[in-house]
């Protein structure tokens, strides 16, 4: 009978056990606030977004975007989902047919274009 009680106990032991690794698994991932470094050097002044590639998000969000003038240099801060891929879209100012990294619609390709949300770190862009 002691046998019986201890192969319940260890049973009871493993499915908790699976429920904490399971609940893990299905907790939201953690917020992480980085920053994004962005320089102008084109020759007139740019629009920006951030688009994360997994969640959907944009930033700023509610249908804003970042306006660097020609020259300009800022550090836009973002809080993104930890290892979320995040993308930038920028164009000219009133042309959107010129246009770097995803694009203003987050529909082009770009090899160079996305980094990964990583807590308190600084991703560098520069226009050109």
């Amino acid at each position: 009978m002691r046998l019986a009680a201890t192969r319940a106990n260890l049973q009871t032991g493993a499915m908790i056990r699976t429920v904490f690794i399971l609940l893990a698994m299905t907790l939201p991932a953690t917020a992480s606030d980085m920053a994004m470094f962005i320089k102008n050097q084109y020759s007139r002044g740019v629009a920006l977004e951030f688009f994360g590639q997994e969640t959907g998000t944009r930033w700023p969000g509610n249908d804003k975007v970042y306006f660097l003038d020609r020259g300009e240099r800022k550090s836009i801060p973002i809080t993104c989902q930890e290892g979320e891929r995040i993308c930038y879209g920028a164009w000219v100012n009133g042309n959107d047919k010129v246009f770097w990294g995803v694009g203003p619609d987050n529909n082009r390709s770009c090899e160079t274009c996305c980094t990964v949300c990583v807590e308190k770190s600084t991703e560098a862009i520069v226009i050109e």
